[in-house]
């Protein structure tokens, strides 16, 4: 048996082939990620007359090129979990760290654990694609709340507890386009109480919002109460809009890149599946499915939930056994994140006869606190989860 190293970079890998016993048949070398250099590795794994596999490091997408490439020709690849393979790397005492020495420490991985290799999974497109959408979603989310904390930290400067006054009414867009439209305490004073109030009936029903006099009632005692620290200046004014139109146009991103997965998953067999379950609807559905992937590549339920990282793990030693424990927490933190949401709303609607909410409930009366509950309840979702897609496709 021969096992091929492969140190993973940006755009080049280093890699050492090693036969039993420490014996090493190539020192290690450096290849570019180009499909000649890759061909010329290929070539050479391939002139060996035993049975060959590549190990290398799962590096997030460093490794994919190589990974995809090779698997393309027929090559057994296994990708390795990061940190399982830097606890194996830093055995040695003195933790010497280069390319060369990665690359032989991992062929020594894969002589080591020749029996546990596992071949990478070939993945399908639309999932990867998926994910792809997903991560691009969470960054242009993260991109949105810094926006809406700049937005606020303005208000406090030129409207004041303007958003007391409008978070009620249950219309994404009016604060934003409200402070758009006036800017400045300062200018709705300018205006007067009967121009204020006119003009503010005829925006919000243009707007398509309710006709309220006694609202604008409301935001006209407001600025005249209110004091802002912030001048009724252009430059005051030019931070205000740009602020606004920074989040709408965020909020346009973001639909767009979630109508594109809604898209993808309608291609997949197993979304009908998943919108069926209760409080799981356009926006957590192509979510989910984007952080689980083919849930066929799951041996059973225990490995998704693994995979998710709240499963908590077993610790005994000699009479010992430890009977509270912590999630692992080494997982898809992005699952953990999306499933605490569906959590989140299934608590908010509270649906009848659903298997997750009542065992929220039930981990509730046992003196549980609403976090460990809502683990818990992710963790009985998941079984779900898997229970009734593996049905779907079994009957498919």
């Amino acid at each position: 048996m021969i096992s091929v190293g492969i140190d993973v970079s940006k755009g080049k890998s280093t890699v050492c082939i090693m036969k039993p016993c420490g014996e090493i048949l190539e020192s290690p070398f450096d290849i570019g990620h180009t499909a000649d250099e890759l061909d010329s590795l290929i070539s050479l794994i391939k002139s060996f007359d035993e049975e060959t596999r590549v190990v290398m490091e799962d590096t997030g997408h460093y490794h994919l090129p190589v990974a995809t490439y090779l698997s393309s020709h027929n090559i057994f690849v296994c990708c390795v979990n990061a940190l399982r393979m830097k606890k194996f790397c830093s055995q040695s005492i003195r933790r010497a760290k280069t390319d060369k020495i990665d690359s032989i420490k991992i062929a020594s991985f894969g002589i080591t654990y020749w029996n546990e290799l596992v071949k990478a999974y070939p993945s399908n497109v639309i999932y990867d694609e998926l994910k792809f959408l997903a991560r691009q979603y969470y960054q242009v989310t993260g991109m949105l709340v810094k926006s809406k904390v700049n937005f606020s930290n303005l208000l406090d400067q030129v409207m004041p507890k303007i958003n007391d006054v409008l978070s009620n009414q249950g219309e994404n867009h009016k604060l934003t386009e409200f402070v758009s439209r006036y800017i400045h305490f300062q200018n709705i004073l300018d205006m007067g109480e009967m121009k204020f109030t006119s003009d503010y009936c005829k925006w919000a029903k243009k707007k398509g919002y309710r006709l309220n006099e006694r609202k604008a009632a409301e935001i006209l005692a407001l600025a005249q109460n209110g004091i802002p620290t912030l001048p009724n200046s252009q430059s005051v004014k030019i931070a205000v809009s740009e602020a606004v139109k920074l989040i709408h146009s965020i909020e346009e991103s973001r639909n767009t890149i979630l109508a594109q997965m809604q898209d993808l998953c309608n291609t997949l067999p197993e979304y009908s599946v998943v919108k069926e379950m209760d409080c799981i609807g356009d926006t957590l559905a192509p979510r989910i499915i984007a952080e689980i992937g083919d849930v066929r590549r799951f041996k059973n339920k225990h490995s998704l939930i693994a995979y998710a990282g709240i499963d908590a793990p077993p610790y005994q030693s000699g009479a010992f056994h430890a009977s509270e424990r912590h999630i692992s927490k080494r997982g898809n933190s992005y699952l953990r994140k999306t499933g605490y949401e569906i959590m989140q709303s299934l608590i908010k609607h509270k649906p009848a006869d659903n298997a997750v909410y009542d065992f929220i409930q039930k981990k509730r009366s046992e003196g549980k606190c609403g976090k460990e509950a809502m683990i818990a309840g992710l963790n009985k979702f998941l079984r779900v989860y898997y229970g009734k897609v593996m049905e779907f496709y079994s009957e498919h």
